[in-house]
């Protein structure tokens, strides 16, 4: 994948204002793209588009995804040939809090997307970016593949596998010789910026500041810890080949090499290690109300062999660009200077 190829062309990013849209706001503003974003406020405080001062390398529009009329008034007078789909109420616990803003908002809010590029004359490639949660997780040793069945066990998990249940019928019924369509189900993503509650490596973060021993619930639980680079890196080579291949159109995971599935606690160790001696942490074994799945593993040779991508960096080397970026923030460092550079590192320009 080589970020030139998106020079001088016009993307619409929904969620531009999360972590993940933040992150590819800049990697497509580097790359010489025009972007124009779509999505509610930043969703914390602090938070990575404020910070690295996106809103100055896009146009932004802060709406709301199921806000159709406005949604389709900013597309329409975009006029985008590209489409990355990240807006989304995202976390698994907020879902057990809101399941109808939840539902809404991942179900319609794809719908509305859909909508507009149904009746779009400019629009190319889009691509749907779920999560690896879509799956009915049956705790298998062995990682789930793209044909295995759809149906997330939580509100979250579940509005998400109905995310790309609609993607496919709007393909097959809309848009099949018209315009390329791929869904994109990425592991957990971690990476500098990320201010979310209920995540591990953000709870490192707040601990180092707080001074206070993180405690970790389900240390044994393994996950597809990447890079938030990796996933994107592999939305922007999807999105760019199918342009030319309507043949590279389906359904993708994208998570890490199967020796980098690693623990909850090692991920936390990791962090201790490239940190230093300032963060502690404690095991606090407990029940939770939240479903939260043991093992969750995704085998990624699909897009290996038919995309060509192949994740870069282990979990412990993500680990540690998150806490170089980290401390690029606390000293007051210019943050987006940092993502340049990370980003450069990656695609090794």
């Amino acid at each position: 994948m080589k970020l030139q190829s998106y020079r001088g062309r016009r993307v619409f990013v929904t969620g531009h204002t999360g972590f993940k849209g933040s992150w590819l706001c800049k990697m497509l503003s580097d790359a010489g793209a025009t972007v124009s974003g779509y999505s509610l406020d930043p969703p914390t405080n602090p938070n990575l588009y404020e910070l690295a001062k996106i809103d100055g390398l896009v146009e932004s529009n802060i709406c709301d995804i199921r806000d159709f009329s406005t949604l389709k008034e900013k597309f329409d007078d975009f006029k985008p040939e590209i489409v990355f789909h990240l807006a989304a109420q995202p976390i698994v616990k907020d879902g057990y809090s809101e399941p109808r803003y939840t539902y809404e908002t991942n179900v319609m809010g794809t719908v509305n997307i859909l909508e507009c590029i149904r009746e779009s004359s400019s629009m190319k490639s889009f691509v749907n970016v779920t999560t690896d949660k879509v799956y009915l997780n049956r705790e298998w040793a062995w990682g789930y593949r793209e044909n295995e069945e759809l149906n997330g066990y939580d509100p979250y998990s579940n509005s998400k596998s109905c995310s790309e249940l609609v993607t496919e019928t709007y393909y097959r019924s809309f848009l099949k010789g018209k315009i390329a369509v791929s869904t994109a189900r990425a592991g957990n993503v971690i990476g500098g910026g990320d201010f979310a509650p209920y995540r591990i490596i953000p709870d490192c973060v707040r601990s180092v500041i707080s001074g206070r021993p993180i405690e970790i619930r389900n240390p044994g639980s393994t996950r597809p810890y990447q890079h938030v680079l990796e996933p994107l890196s592999a939305y922007l080579q999807i999105a760019d080949m199918q342009l030319e291949d309507n043949g590279i159109c389906g359904s993708y995971n994208i998570g890490p090499d199967e020796r980098e599935n690693v623990t909850t606690e090692e991920i936390v160790k990791s962090f201790g290690k490239h940190w230093g001696k300032d963060f502690r942490w404690i095991i606090k074994e407990e029940s939770s109300p939240v479903h939260e799945a043991n093992h969750l593993r995704l085998d990624c040779s699909k897009i290996k062999s038919k995309i060509g991508w192949h994740p870069k960096w282990s979990a412990d080397a993500a680990v540690e660009k998150v806490c170089e970026w980290n401390r690029v923030w606390l000293s007051g460092g210019d943050v987006g200077e940092e993502m340049s550079r990370e980003i450069q590192l990656y695609f090794g320009d």
